[in-house]
Formats: C-alpha cells, sequence, structure tokens
C-alpha cells in the first residue's frame, strides 16, 4: 500500500487540511463495511478516537466494527455489545481506519491486509504515513484532535456520545492538560466538546477512578524505584510474580511512570513491565531528553517526551540496555550547546 503522495510539506497545515478532506470525501461515499482498529495496549487516545469515529460514522448509518479491549479504568466509555472481539479476517469490500498507531505492526484488532482501502490517521512522529490514505499530524496533541477535525469537515452534528470519547483522548493524551504537548489548538477543541455537553468534572472523576488492586500493585512497584546515572534516570518494575500475587491490574499502570517522573533532578523515568517472553518500557523525559530517542534505538517509538518499547530480553539485560541508551542520550543532551 502506497502512502498519500503530495509535493507539499506533509507536515503542513495546509496538507493536514486537504487529507483530512479527501479522508471525509472517502467516509461519506462508503457504503460497505469499515473497520477501525488502534494499536497493542490501548490508552485513552486509543480507546477514544476509535470510539468517537465509530459512533459518529454509525450514526451516519454506516456499518462500522471496533475490535478493541479497552484497559478496565476506561471500560466504561463504552455501551454494552458495542465493541467487538479481534477479528480473524477482514468482511469483503472493507475500508479499515488505523487510528493512533505509529506502524503497522503495533496495530491490533484484525489483519491489516485485504482491505479495499487503507486509511491511517496519526499523530506520532515515528509514523511511516503506511496505508492508500494517511494524515500524520505530530504537532496534535493527540490522534482525538484528528478525529475532532475529521469530523467538523464532515459537517458531523456533535452529540455528547461522540463528544465524551473524542474529549477522553484529549485528555488521557495530555495528561489532563499538563503535559508539553497541550496547547490552544487541544484547549480550544476540548473547550468545543465540552460546550456540546460532556460533564467535565464528572469524565475527569471518572477517567481517576482505579481498582483497589492498582493500589496494592502501586505499593509494590513503588518499593522497585532505583536512582541511576547519577539520578537523572529513575526506573521501577513491574513482575510476573506482582501480577502472581496480586492479579492482572496492570492495564493501566502508566500511571506509575507518570509518578516516578516526578523525583527531583530525574530527566528520564522508566517502567519495565515483564511479560512471558519481553519486557514492555514506557518512557517518559523532560528538560530536553528525548524519550523517543531511547526507545527507538530499544526497537521502539513515541513522542519526544513519551514512547515505549519492547525488549525480548530479562528484566536484568532489559534494565542494562535502557541505561546504556539513556546514557547516550543524555551524553548528546550534554553536547548541546546552551540555548540552542
Amino acid at each position: 500500500m502506497a502512502g498519500m503522495e503530495t509535493t507539499e510539506n506533509p507536515t503542513s497545515e495546509a496538507a493536514y487540511r486537504r487529507g483530512l478532506a479527501e479522508v471525509a470525501d472517502i467516509l461519506r461515499g462508503w457504503q460497505g463495511p469499515i473497520v477501525v482498529v488502534s494499536h497493542v495496549d490501548p490508552d485513552g487516545d486509543a480507546v477514544g478516537s476509535t470510539l468517537a469515529l465509530t459512533r459518529a460514522l454509525r450514526s451516519l448509518g454506516k456499518d462500522v466494527t471496533l475490535p478493541i479491549e479497552p484497559p478496565r479504568f476506561l471500560a466504561f466509555l463504552a455501551e454494552p455489545g458495542e465493541l467487538s472481539a479481534p477479528l480473524e479476517a477482514l468482511p469483503a469490500g472493507c475500508l479499515l481506519a488505523v487510528l493512533d498507531a505509529a506502524d503497522k505492526d503495533r496495530a491490533v484488532g484484525a489483519p491489516l491486509e485485504g482491505a479495499v482501502k487503507t486509511l491511517n490517521l496519526d499523530h506520532h512522529p515515528t509514523n511511516d504515513r503506511f496505508g492508500d490514505v494517511a494524515v500524520v499530524a505530530p504537532d496534535k496533541a493527540a490522534t482525538a484532535v484528528l478525529v475532532k477535525d475529521l469530523l467538523d469537515t464532515m459537517g458531523f452534528a456533535w452529540t455528547v456520545a461522540v463528544a465524551t470519547p473524542c474529549l477522553t483522548g484529549m485528555l488521557t493524551d495530555t495528561g489532563n492538560f499538563r503535559h508539553a504537548n497541550t496547547d490552544r489548538t487541544v484547549l480550544d477543541a476540548a473547550g468545543e466538546l465540552i460546550e456540546v455537553g460532556v460533564p467535565y468534572a464528572e469524565l475527569t472523576d471518572q477517567l481517576q477512578l482505579r481498582h483497589p488492586d492498582y493500589f496494592k500493585m502501586l505499593g509494590e512497584v513503588m518499593a522497585t524505584v532505583e536512582f541511576r546515572l547519577g539520578g537523572q534516570l529513575v526506573t521501577a518494575r513491574l513482575t510476573r510474580a506482582m501480577r502472581e500475587r496480586i492479579g492482572q491490574s496492570d492495564d493501566d499502570s502508566d500511571d506509575f511512570v507518570g509518578l516516578i517522573r516526578y523525583a527531583e533532578g530525574v530527566k528520564v523515568a522508566a517502567l519495565l513491565k515483564e511479560r512471558e517472553d519481553a519486557v514492555k518500557i514506557s518512557v517518559r523525559s523532560r528538560d530536553g531528553a528525548s524519550a523517543q530517542a531511547i526507545c527507538t534505538e530499544l526497537g521502539g517509538g513515541g513522542h519526544r517526551v513519551a514512547a515505549g518499547a519492547t525488549v525480548h530480553a530479562d528484566l536484568e539485560r532489559t534494565a542494562q540496555l535502557l541505561e546504556e541508551a539513556t546514557r547516550r542520550e543524555l551524553d548528546r543532551l550534554a553536547a548541546v550547546p546552551a540555548g540552542s
């Protein structure tokens, strides 16, 4: 599948608007089935953006399937029967919309081959613009912002049911508008969704609720905190043994890396989550350090201040590889002239 061809800067606002208009035309005219998917281990933006688009298209009479399993703390967003299990094959003649997935390998829920046409909507800078039509906007705070702009382009009449998951995507990817990706664009978009009638205070409160086991897991994870590289790197671990004792309560454990990143002197924070045959790393950074560079070196990707990778090694080896990649990134940062 060839990416969208254009002679202009693909990240320009003009190209962005043209791409949205092309996607809007395709969605309006599509008469067959549509399948919407996102990335493995879906977060608030993945769930929110896909659910908002799915509900909007269904309200327009489209046949849409959304095979996604939200983490427990986001399950309240979906109505019974609204989501499907992963598909073994795509419906004949379908349109595939891939949202918030930086590359094809991270997209799950359905096979990515066999669609008549594939749409790629994303805000990750490492996205290689796969698909027949790709709208990739790294300057947008969340893929939910792209969905908001897309539905506005389509002239969609917003409802609370569609606005709520869309706003959720913006809230979660900006850390409730605290992260560095928060800008006027996402704040304006969120304000417009709130004006639709989304109960903002109730939604933000609901998004903070966690199962009691979460707090048991939090205690164990915090007991593993280590400071490395002169205190500039902080790590924590979530092991298989912890899951065996407490249960599968790690579907919202990225909160943990968000906590340890606030330790004084830290430039890079990482949570290492042990799985059957690999370790998943979630990395956050500040003060100019690039989480994206660290995770790209480890085979992953993401944003400059929030990224991730999956390393096929044990915990100790993964921690060593992470420390080495972080040291190189901090050395690069130290070599940058002040003020540049």
